[in-house]
């Protein structure tokens, strides 16, 4: 039998995702890629980030016109609808980055554009990529913590430049409420949030949020784009003890219950009257965007071909992309109104 014909790929925007979204398409098997879009494409620093040999347009038409499967749209987030639309009702199927867009209702209307059939519309929330949290994910899916207590999440560091049509709540505040929503399996049922505006900017730029999910696990944020220091750290604690995700080193660390007692009185004092073990676990570790554009591939190649579908985790799914989006409006509402903002079930 022969190999199916590769997927054809395209790109919108250059900026830092985009970047590394061109260099892993170029080279991702069974992908080819075709077509690359952005605005500066005549100037000669950007045609260097693309492969040689990839054509560059600034027409988002040319895209239909190479006859590509599936695209990349990372363009800034107030122009997720406006690029990914057209293209989902042209039957291209399409991975926005996350969040899928800057307003729940702009979220909803390419929800509604990815209705048609033979087409994958996924969000790109990254971080379910990262490989200290899908093994943080394993081992809670399988009962190594018990019940769970509460997820705390810190994502702070300096302001990125590149950033200006959404505040600190929309750009990383939704890696914290998806991959929380994700882990647990369980989603938002309320919000309390505070927020600040430190540095000038039109929008926020540090938010602290506490929020119950379904199952009764409450969940804590913390975001800014004021600290000097960099931190993306995600805490789980459970029934079993507490797994420690820190997604800048992928490195996952389980602290266990107290089993052991501290007879020595002084180191009682601050160490607790037990301690328990300490792991750091070991486990593949493979580059994100690579895991991600491999999930959407085989789900865009599943949905043309026929093949056997795609696993159900290979794809952040619109409907999960408006839900992040819904939360993230309710964090702001109540930091503006300064009251918890109840969130009604999602769609079963």
């Amino acid at each position: 039998m022969s190999a199916p014909a590769p997927l054809r790929a395209g790109l919108v925007g250059l900026g830092v995702m985009g970047r590394h979204h061109a260099r892993v398409l170029n080279s991702l098997p069974g992908v080819e890629l075709v077509c690359v879009v952005d605005a500066a494409a005549a100037d000669p620093q950007v045609a260097q980030l693309v492969p040689a040999g990839v054509p560059v347009s600034t027409d988002v038409g040319a895209l239909l016109a190479a006859r590509v499967d599936l695209v990349v749209v990372a363009v800034p987030t107030a122009l997720h609808e406006a690029v990914a639309v057209p293209l989902l009702e042209a039957g291209v199927s399409v991975l926005v980055e996350k969040p899928l867009a800057h307003t729940a209702e702009s979220a909803r209307r390419i929800l509604e554009a990815a209705q048609r059939p033979g087409v994958v519309a996924a969000v790109g929330h990254i971080e379910r990529c990262n490989p200290a949290l899908r093994e943080l994910r394993r081992r809670t899916a399988r009962g190594d913590l018990g019940r769970l207590h509460q997820v705390q999440t810190r994502r702070q560091g300096p302001f990125p430049a590149r950033i200006g049509d959404v505040g600190v709540v929309k750009d990383l505040g939704t890696h914290d409420i998806d991959l929380t929503a994700w882990i647990t399996g369980a989603p938002y049922t309320a919000v309390s949030a505070r927020t600040a505006h430190r540095a000038g900017r039109a929008h926020e730029d540090l938010a602290v949020v506490v929020g119950t999910l379904a199952d009764g696990t409450i969940a804590n944020h913390v975001v800014n784009w004021l600290s000097p220091v960099k931190e993306r750290v995600t805490v789980v604690t459970g029934e079993g003890g507490t797994l420690v995700a820190d997604t800048l080193t992928a490195d996952l660390t389980l602290h266990a219950n107290g089993s052991v007692p501290v007879s020595w009185e002084a180191l009682a004092g601050f160490r607790g009257v037990s301690e328990g073990d300490v792991t750091r676990f070991a486990f593949p570790k493979p580059e994100p965007v690579r895991t991600e554009l491999e999930g959407f591939r085989d789900a865009v190649r599943a949905v043309r071909d026929g093949d056997a579908p795609a696993p159900a985790d290979a794809v952040v799914t619109a409907v999960e992309g408006l839900l992040v989006v819904e939360v993230a409006e309710a964090v702001l509402l109540s930091a503006a109104q300064g009251r918890t903002v109840d969130l009604p079930a999602p769609p079963s």
